[in-house]
């Protein structure tokens, strides 16, 4: 179940991506089909275990093209163990919610990203989750949980102060936010057969539809998305550096025009101190 679009998102085989706090590792996975050179990064070490024994195995079906690899890692969202300017693409999905420095995040994300490059970025959607805080303390006030709802123009600006450039946005997994509000409803511990019948029951459909993809229920997630898509994504690349004109030469010096006047600044403020 892929939260990112990957016709909006445009990925190149060859291209450097990094899926920062990748968890089971979804997006990574697609990248890696699509021929990317893919490291996957998270901090929870039975996850990255979990995500190295997939690109294995993937590997070993031939599920991914000649040229593409990929890397499973632990690591520090705030300490990025890589140079500056190392991806062509991030990609962080569902994870700014769960941090308290989200600035330290994007800081960290612009600075491995190469001018030129994309991030994607997917959050909860503002109203679906205040729904799930207002049915349930559960839902949200457990160790390493989700401890802020983003209203889009939050995160937009939140990118924009990053140094981005925002180029697209949209909301996805409609089908989504009913499963989640009845959980909330019902008891979001309350897990496997210990999960109330409605839960189970939409549960079930859910699994139906990412299993079979019917026609019904894309059509009705196309329909649902913009009322209550449970996530929304945003797009955003890193600009290049603006490159500084070069003034004409003075006529007669040989010398640039910006030289010439610094050297004039300096020898005026030479014969005043005098």
């Amino acid at each position: 179940m892929l939260t990112v679009d990957f016709s909006r998102f445009p990925l190149a085989p060859g291209d450097r991506v990094l899926d920062l706090g990748c968890g089971a590792g979804r997006h990574a996975f697609e990248c890696y089909r699509r021929g990317a050179r893919v490291v996957a990064l998270d901090r929870n070490a039975e996850e990255i275990r979990e995500v190295a024994t997939w690109f294995a195995a993937m590997a070993e079906a031939g599920e991914a093209p000649e040229g593409a690899t990929a890397t499973a890692m632990e690591g520090d969202a705030l300490a990025l163990p890589f140079p500056d300017d190392s991806f062509d693409v991030v990609i962080i999905s569902e994870v700014m919610e769960h941090i308290p420095d989200d600035k330290g995040v994007l800081a960290e994300m612009v600075r491995v990203l190469r001018p030129g490059g994309r991030l994607a970025v997917t959050v909860p959607r503002y109203g679906p989750e205040k729904v799930c805080w207002a049915l349930s303390d559960a839902y949200h006030e457990v160790e390493g949980g989700h401890i802020r709802i983003y209203r889009a123009t939050e995160l937009l600006a939140r990118l924009r102060e990053a140094g981005l450039r925002p180029y697209g946005t949209h909301h996805a997994h409609g089908l989504h936010a009913p499963y989640w509000w009845l959980k909330c409803a019902f008891g979001v511990d309350r897990d496997g057969e210990r999960a109330a019948l409605p839960v189970r029951a939409y549960h079930k459909l859910l699994v139906w539809d990412i299993m079979k993809r019917p026609l019904a229920t894309r059509v009705a997630e196309r329909a649902l998305d913009p009322l209550i898509g449970k996530s929304f994504v945003a797009y955003a690349t890193k600009p290049h550096l603006p490159h500084l004109p070069r003034l004409p030469h003075l006529p007669g010096t040989g010398e640039p025009a910006d030289a010439a006047a610094g050297r004039q600044a300096s020898d005026e403020s030479a014969a005043a101190a005098k």
